[in-house]
């Protein structure tokens, strides 16, 4: 009986065996036959098409019909796009050093980044380029001007610009150069031993900048009692920098992130590896709805070994892992190949992309499907929708005469008016914007075209649109009209009444001009509820406690 049950048993593992075999065989089968169809159908096309087909043009209309069948993150680099994808894991790019916007006919430059090239022949933000290499600016597309600017380091590029004042122009000779973006953008003490570490991107080395900023931060101060990392808008990067970010703070030998994918070879376990740097200190990670990939897995593993706070808002929830994979001609295949999980086993891919409606898209994981999980002390946490802060704090949402005034430049602008009527570098803790500054500033306005529509008048013509096309209007047009006429709103108004906020915009881009990068987040920082949330759980151990150990 034993000898007949043992025969059964191979029996079934070896038809087992041949039906994965042929399932395998046949999928491969598939494959080859449609790559034959296609070159066949390519070939034929070719030769017989009335007209001249672009063969790299068409190419890549295929390739680009196939990656909509996958996620966004998966995608096709041509050799000519390699440095992009060289800066997303360096931080590195060869350029200037400076950051530019275009607005109607010319571009401006917004940003020198210190020690640049442009910084040393110095160039200021304001500036406009009027020609690169002998060609005229005017008009000349972002995106065709950023090109200009970036190069292999050591190439020179002839730039004249137009002072934002005089209108005078000057030539200059600029050496590109390696342009390193630092990671950490601003460290320092924000409230009463209270630290603070903006953090930009996950990037070759980034990990060791923040140890070195918290080093610092310690060293300085040594009754440090708390510290903040920012990871808000940071989108990620390599997934080794953020298991040794959380090495900084998180014991030695825990488990940071899993990764899990079709090839099972490659599924891994990533630990933290050092004895950690302080894993005592209490610690909040502030997110954003644009913190994704290696921050998120910062995030999720101080959260699920309950080593410190999140805070913010819910993050991004991507989720995914991808890899390069080598292409002919010098191009890479960008690919996701793996989910990634958190501590506690949940995965947080807020967008399933496996599942699409009729229309081809791709929607967020339902509530009604999300798992829950516990962290190490038993704290309820769920998977499929980023990460949740621990203290929600509603994101800022600006006016529109705000955005308006930013959109078209007009903050910008009188920023580079105040810089020049005032050059002189003051102190730090200057304050820029008085109320005598900010009615220069209205007056400045007086004359400018920054009209807008509030959400309330979108709305208004959402529902007159809707009304028109299911024949209501004409009986509700009075009314619609009265409650247009109430909502008309008055610029010099709804300026006054955003007077707060907009004394903050112009506070940070005049900050900017003085102290580059650090100046605009450092104001910043006065009123970033976020951080002012981040701050008062640091000073209230009770607090700080409460969330750590909550049960619901």
């Amino acid at each position: 009986m034993r000898k007949s049950r043992k025969i059964m048993l191979f029996a079934l593992i070896g038809i087992a065996g041949l039906a994965l075999a042929f399932r395998n065989s046949d999928k491969y089968f598939l494959i080859a036959k449609n790559l034959d169809i296609f070159a066949a159908f390519y070939r034929e096309l070719n030769t017989y098409y009335v007209e001249d087909l672009p063969p790299d043009k068409l190419m890549q209309t295929g390739i680009e019909a196939m990656l909509e069948e996958t996620d966004p993150y998966t995608d096709f680099v041509p050799e000519e796009e390699l440095d992009e994808l060289r800066f997303m894991a360096t931080g590195k790019y060869g350029g200037v050093g400076a950051s530019i916007y275009t607005e109607g006919e010319w571009t401006s430059i917004t940003d020198v980044y210190e020690g640049s090239p442009m910084d040393k022949a110095g160039i200021k933000a304001g500036d406009v380029i009027v020609s690169l290499d002998g060609k005229s600016a005017k008009n000349m597309e972002q995106e065709e001007v950023s090109k200009y600017l970036k190069g292999t380091a050591g190439t020179a590029l002839i730039i004249v610009l137009r002072h934002p004042l005089n209108n005078t122009e000057k030539t200059y000779r600029i050496l590109r150069d390696d342009i390193n973006v630092k990671p950490v953008s601003y460290s320092g003490i924000i409230r009463k031993n209270v630290g603070y570490i903006k953090m930009t991107q996950f990037t070759e080395g980034s990990a060791e900048q923040v140890q070195l900023a918290f080093e610092a931060l310690r060293k300085q101060h040594p009754a440090l009692g708390g510290v903040v990392l920012d990871l808000r808008g940071n989108p990620g990067g390599l997934l080794e920098e953020a298991v040794s970010l959380s090495n900084i703070f998180i014991d030695k030998g825990k488990l940071i992130v899993s990764t899990r994918g079709k090839v099972k070879s490659w599924d891994r376990e990533y630990k933290t590896s050092l004895l950690p740097i302080d894993n005592h200190i209490p610690l909040v990670v502030l997110t954003s709805r644009s913190s994704a990939s290696a921050s998120e897995i910062v995030a999720g593993a101080v959260q699920d070994l309950d080593r410190g706070l999140v805070v913010g808002q819910r993050s991004y929830g991507k989720g995914l892992v991808q890899t390069t994979r080598p292409l002919p001609y010098n191009a890479k295949l960008k690919v996701t190949t793996a989910r990634y999980y958190t501590p506690s086993g949940r995965c947080i891919q807020a967008i399933d992309y496996s599942q699409r409606n009729d229309e081809g898209e791709a929607d967020y994981v339902p509530d009604s499907l999300r798992k829950s999980f516990t962290t190490a002390a038993g704290r309820p946490v769920k998977d499929g929708g980023g990460i949740e802060p621990d203290a929600r704090v509603e994101s800022t949402i600006l006016s529109q005469v705000a955005i308006t005034l930013l959109r078209k430049q007009f903050i910008f602008d009188y920023a580079t008016r105040y810089y020049y009527a005032h050059p002189e570098t003051p102190a730090t803790s200057t304050a820029f914007v008085t109320d005598e500054v900010f009615e220069e500033f209205l007056k400045f306005l007086d004359g400018k075209d920054y009209s807008y529509k509030t959400r309330s008048e979108e709305a208004l013509d959402i529902f007159r649109s809707t009304a028109t096309r299911e024949k209501y209007y004409d009986g509700l047009q009075k009314e619609f009209d009265a409650l247009q006429a109430k909502m008309k709103h008055d610029k010099k108004q709804d300026l006054l009444r955003n007077k707060a906020e907009i004394r903050q915009l112009l506070e940070e881009e005049i900050a900017n001009r003085y102290f580059p990068q650090a100046g605009r987040i450092e104001r910043s920082l006065s009123w970033d509820r976020d951080v002012e949330e981040a701050v008062t759980l640091l000073q209230s151990p009770q607090k700080y406690q409460q969330l750590l150990t909550r049960k619901n």
